[in-house]
């Protein structure tokens, strides 16, 4: 059942890359219109991630629910695990893929115009109900893996609830629009222009996941199963990291907009020196406690040693992992999309899959655990130079004070 859930997972992360794709990119958009003084067009860039981020996941759905057969063995599913896989892709991608996309584009929109807070608190809500919902749909209900299917499409729903609500309620003190009469293809290009960078970050990421998840399969179930719950641990200090994404994204684009150049720098070096304390903090634990974390998640004795020695290679690349994730959202933030773009492909499409297929012919499984940290060491002074000629050619105000 993990290895189940494990190879569906990268599939289901797609949907990530929707919600970015549309919320990040219009959620950048917005932030600079206000920094610009010009809010007048939000209610139609907003109409347009909404509306048109739905129609696109209800596309990608429909054509997830036709394809589901050949997806599944294309993921590497075995006999003994596409039952539990089919069950899962079900609920969470067919049904479940909307109000996954919407949860994710309306916590976006909400920060772009600085309201952070109940942003954070529509995700907690759907992030704790899906914890109280697992084990009750699991055991209680014996539903096994469709059960946790069940609870994370339930709790996107009660999220995108939650968000509606709070619209209503802020009434006219937001400039955001959900109403469909405002839809229009206008600002596709701006929007796009930036999500498209984050669409692509997390879309060749969930590649790389899909193609290292094939090549374990062929080592059998239980490798697969303890690389699934890893990228599960390992995912806790890069949300983190995300989070911190979300949180600078409004701050750096309305700087960015207004001509602060001083103050859109502070805030994005504060940002990184934070992520790279949190991730060694985490690195730390993980290294410290691996064995005992792992048999948390799962007790089988096999899967539990695997997942733990699979654990401490992983972790050692989440600090410059952060890093680069921040200098590219930072990009994002200020409206270079294409620069953003290049370096996710470089760092995902030209390095990762090529070096994942490589480790693995030249020295098995446990090179294709070793591959995430070699990327990002070469990545990293690639990120940075990027980074530093763009805010050169910002000109010598962006210089002053430095």
């Amino acid at each position: 059942m993990v290895a189940a859930v494990s190879l569906v997972s990268p599939w289901f992360n797609l949907l990530t890359a929707l919600g970015n794709l549309f919320g990040l990119g219009g959620g950048s958009v917005i932030s600079r219109m206000l920094g610009a003084k010009s809010p007048q067009d939000i209610r139609y860039v907003s109409a347009f991630s909404v509306w048109g981020g739905a129609a696109a996941t209800l596309l990608f759905s429909v054509g997830t629910y036709l394809a589901r057969q050949p997806l599944l063995r294309f993921l590497g599913a075995s006999p003994d695990t596409i039952g539990y896989a089919e069950s899962y892709l079900f609920w969470v991608v067919v049904l479940g893929g909307v109000p996954t996309m919407l949860s994710l584009t309306l916590g976006h929109l909400l920060r772009s115009e600085g309201h952070a807070r109940p942003a954070s608190a529509g995700m907690m809500f759907g992030g704790i109900l899906n914890v109280v919902l697992d084990p009750i749909l699991i055991f209680a209900f014996h539903l096994d893996v469709a059960g946790a299917a069940i609870a994370t499409a339930v709790s996107n729903a009660a999220s995108v609830a939650f968000f509606a609500v709070v619209y209503m309620r802020l009434g006219r003190k937001t400039a955001v629009s959900l109403y469909p009469r405002h839809f229009t293809l206008r600002f596709a290009g701006p929007v796009f222009s930036v999500g498209l960078a984050s669409a692509l970050a997390t879309a060749l990421g969930n590649a790389s996941n899909m193609v290292m998840v094939r090549l374990a399969s062929g080592y059998g179930d239980i490798p697969v199963a303890a690389y699934g719950i890893v990228k599960r641990i390992d995912q806790l200090p890069l949300n983190v990291s995300m989070g911190l994404c979300q949180g600078f994204m409004p701050l750096v684009g309305y700087n960015y907009a207004a001509g602060n150049y001083q103050r859109m720098r502070r805030v994005s070096v504060f940002s990184w020196k934070t992520a790279l304390v949190l991730s060694a903090c985490f690195v730390a634990c993980f290294a410290a406690f691996a064995p005992q974390i792992l048999h948390l998640f799962i007790p089988e004795a096999q899967t539990s040693a695997l997942g733990a020695q699979f654990l401490r290679i992983a972790c050692l690349a989440v600090p410059l992992t952060s890093v680069n994730f921040l200098i590219s959202y930072t990009l994002q933030a200020m409206g270079k999309g294409g620069q953003s773009a290049a370096l996710t492909f470089s760092r995902q499409g030209l390095l990762n899959i090529p070096l994942l297929l490589l480790m693995n012919y030249t020295i098995g499984l446990y090179g294709m655990i070793w591959t995430q940290l070699a990327v990002e060491v070469i990545m990293l002074p690639v990120s940075l130079g990027m980074y530093a000629h763009t805010f050169r050619r910002l000109g010598p105000a962006a210089g002053a004070g430095s």
